[in-house]
């Protein structure tokens, strides 16, 4: 088999070594990562500037490797240029720091994964629950394995990603595996107003994470409990349950003048 393999913790970081390693002992493995730290890129690709690939070594690991210039979506887009070379699976991560609730909105680990599952790929991201300790990655690592073996080409997440999230603990005591769906998150005193030494302002994203819903059946619940979240998620941010309600409020509203070729609702 055929790995991709980014991140957005960029090219030396410690979880994409462990990532890049493991899947080593299952087939082929290219890395395409970012050459610095690009946490919270979110689905972000570069237009206004050439993108670049960098041969690296990552000592002591015997795969294709490369650092880029560009975002971690650009990475995978990158390693998927020639259609009819495509890897079998992509893997983002693993991500120091979990990526549950909202956060994959934001968050460059997920948004790798979104852009290998828009050419049909299987395709995981994967995320350590540290909260500031260090990170277990021995644990996520033996993971990936069982991931390859569950989750082969065919039985991809429909139009869409796998965000798997481990527990920041050695693997016996992981209490299992849950498939999910995203609980909600958001964060108090997210942005802190600080001043610099001249007395002008300026805003640092910071705060702490408040769980508004964390029931069971969420990543956040299973991360909670120990065990190991994969979260199906799938590009379509329509709200379905909305569509008929609204149509409904606004047949037979007199719609604003477009002109003569418009039609009302």
């Amino acid at each position: 088999m055929r790995f991709l393999v980014a991140n957005d913790d960029g090219i030396f970081a410690p979880g994409l070594r462990a990532l890049a390693e493991a899947l080593a002992a299952r087939g082929e493995v290219k890395v395409i990562a970012p050459e610095r730290e690009q946490s919270a890129a979110g689905h972000a690709v570069t237009l206004h500037k050439p993108l670049r690939l960098v041969p690296v070594s990552l000592s002591g690991l015997d795969v294709e490797a490369y650092a880029s210039n560009g975002t971690p979506a650009d990475c995978v887009a990158l390693g998927t240029i020639d259609p009819e070379d495509l890897p079998d699976m992509v893997f983002s991560g693993i991500n120091e720091g979990a990526n549950l609730g909202e956060e994959v909105l934001y968050s460059g680990t997920a948004s790798a994964a979104m852009e290998g599952a828009m050419y049909d790929i299987p395709s995981f991201a994967l995320s350590i629950a540290t909260e500031g300790r260090p990170a277990r990655f021995d644990t996520a690592a033996r993971l990936v394995h069982w991931l390859v073996d569950c989750f082969p080409r065919g039985a991809a997440c429909r139009a869409g990603f796998f965000n798997v999230n481990v527990p920041n603990l050695p693997p016996e005591e992981i209490a299992g595996i849950e498939i999910t769906r995203l609980g909600h998150r958001r964060y108090v005193n997210r942005l802190s107003r600080r001043e610099d030494p001249r007395g002008r302002p300026y805003y640092w994203f910071a705060g702490e994470p408040l769980e508004r819903d964390a029931r069971p059946g969420t990543d956040l619940a299973a991360v909670q409990a120990g065990r190991v979240s994969i979260s199906p998620l799938h590009f379509d941010l329509t709200s379905h349950g909305d569509i008929d309600r609204l149509s409904a409020a606004v047949r037979g509203r007199q719609a604003p003048d477009f002109g003569p070729g418009a039609a009302n609702p």
